[in-house]
């Protein structure tokens, strides 16, 4: 059976969708965002929120540390942006302790080496592995050390790129990601398609589905296709500030999202044919006439 433990669920066939808002850096540096988010959250029936950590030392370019950009809080270099949007042991402090009491698990996605080991002080149930690091094989040995389960998002990348990776984590731990890295992401590019690939590539690795789509009509139907967990960005508003916010959900949607795919995944059944008691009194009557 193609399960993996997360915290206090099992994620893979059989089991309820495991359902992830990513707050990434939707939040724009403010925590108070998040607590809203995490309310909202909470309230709609999300199994966890995620965030991206990273050491802009480590990540930003030395070519792009100096660049200018347009940013809410004026003109700034992209140094001074990242580090601005980048949350500390206090503000990661703060957040655990407020999804502990919303009964919320979080996680993050590492962007370096440094980030994962400031992760482990907060007892991670799970890392991110993001699209763009799937073929960085220090950082996929280093999560891998933990431990701890690993999801694997696939965005752009082909698959032997992400056999490789794969060939890097333990099988029993990890769980893969069908995506595409555009914000938003047109439909025909979406390739849901993929999900049936992945499972045939990887026969004993749970898969799952990680949007960046407008609306949520993809998310359904990635889970009528089978998606044992589903990620989706989530915002407050579309309209604020951020490159992620146009292809977040908003919080009513947020509600809508868990509740179909409860409802998608009521109406699955087992595919044994059989005739239902409440089709009985109809199967007397109209059937009889004739």
């Amino acid at each position: 059976m193609k399960k993996v433990a997360i915290g206090k669920r099992y994620v893979g066939e059989q089991e309820p969708v495991y359902i992830i808002g990513e707050i990434g850096i939707n939040h724009n540096g403010d925590v108070e965002i998040v607590k809203k988010l995490i309310d909202v959250a909470a309230a709609a029936g999300f199994d966890a929120v995620k965030f991206q950590k990273r050491t802009p030392k480590e990540c930003v370019p030395p070519d792009q540390r100096d660049v200018k950009r347009d940013t809410p809080w004026g003109v700034m270099t992209y140094m001074e942006y990242r580090e601005k949007v980048e949350f500390g042991k206090d503000e990661y402090t703060e957040i655990t302790n407020y999804c502990h009491e919303k009964d919320l698990d979080w996680l993050a996605s590492c962007w370096d080496l440094s980030s994962i080991d400031f992760m482990e002080q907060f007892d991670p149930i799970v890392y991110k592995v993001p699209s763009a690091l799937i073929t960085n094989m220090k950082l996929l040995d280093h999560t891998c050390k933990t431990g701890r389960p690993v999801i694997l998002s696939t965005g752009m990348s082909t698959l032997v790129e992400i056999r490789q990776a794969v060939k890097k984590l333990e099988r029993e731990r990890t769980i893969l990601l069908h995506c595409t890295s555009t914000y938003p992401c047109k439909p025909e590019e979406i390739n849901l398609k993929m999900l049936e690939s992945l499972k045939k590539e990887f026969p004993d690795l749970p898969v799952g589905y990680s949007g960046h789509e407008v609306g949520l009509q993809i998310s359904y139907a990635a889970v009528a296709m089978g998606a044992c967990l589903i990620e989706r960005h989530i915002t407050i508003d579309r309209s604020m500030w951020g490159s992620d916010q146009a292809a977040s959900v908003e919080p009513s949607g947020m509600f809508r999202l868990v509740r179909d795919i409860r409802v998608i995944e009521n109406c699955m059944g087992d595919g044994v044919k059989k005739v239902y008691d409440s089709e009985k009194p109809a199967l007397a009557k109209l059937r009889g006439t004739f």
